[in-house]
């Protein structure tokens, strides 16, 4: 008698493996009741398998913002679809696997920082998948009522520095800002 050949899972149609495989997000959330809830949802609607979450609280990220890390599963053909849906649910996605932001470009901004809402100039940045702000650090000697400048280290998707730039471009003009980019980085 022979074994029965083992039987494989055949691939979908067109050939591509959509069987699930783990993802990590890594996500910043303000620190108030329900936003770790409303991150998780949008994963479960778009069919994301909750693996794990290590949430930080006791650290708090230079914009404010406790930092989380999610473990999921899903099919890949579903991975870009949470990842949309928690930016348009306005999560703020720091990472996702790896290579998501493997590019950095460091820009100084320099005007009045304080009177036209640096955390709006921060918000209006990373409203874009492109890029994120991974640092800042603001000089104010003068205090509010005088010029500022504003180190911000950008982290972006691979081949999109330049739409990264342009909407930095674009909100520092509006501001009446003076952007001064990108800023080469010194690996030490």
């Amino acid at each position: 008698m022979t074994e029965p050949e083992a039987e494989t899972d055949p691939e979908p149609d067109g050939g591509r493996d959509d069987r699930p495989q783990a993802h990590t997000i890594r996500l910043e959330l303000a620190d108030e009741p329900g936003e770790l809830l409303s991150a998780l949802e949008p994963i479960a609607d778009e069919g994301g398998n909750l693996l794990s979450i290590f949430h930080e609280r006791g650290h708090i990220t230079p914009r404010g913002r406790i930092p989380v890390e999610v473990d999921l599963e899903c099919p890949p053909s579903r991975f870009e679809g949470i990842l949309e849906r928690l930016r348009n649910e306005g999560i703020n996605v720091v990472d996702a696997d790896a290579e998501r932001y493997g590019e950095h470009l460091t820009v100084l901004l320099v005007g009045d920082l304080v009177g036209t809402d640096i955390s709006d100039t921060v918000t209006r940045v990373e409203s874009s998948p492109a890029a994120t702000v991974e640092d800042l650090s603001l000089s104010a000697p003068g205090g509010p009522a005088e010029q500022a400048s504003a180190r911000l280290r950008l982290a972006t998707r691979a081949g999109a520095a330049d739409e990264a730039l342009g909407i930095v471009r674009t909100v520092a003009a509006e501001k009446g800002l003076h952007a001064i980019e990108p800023l080469t980085e010194v690996s030490r």
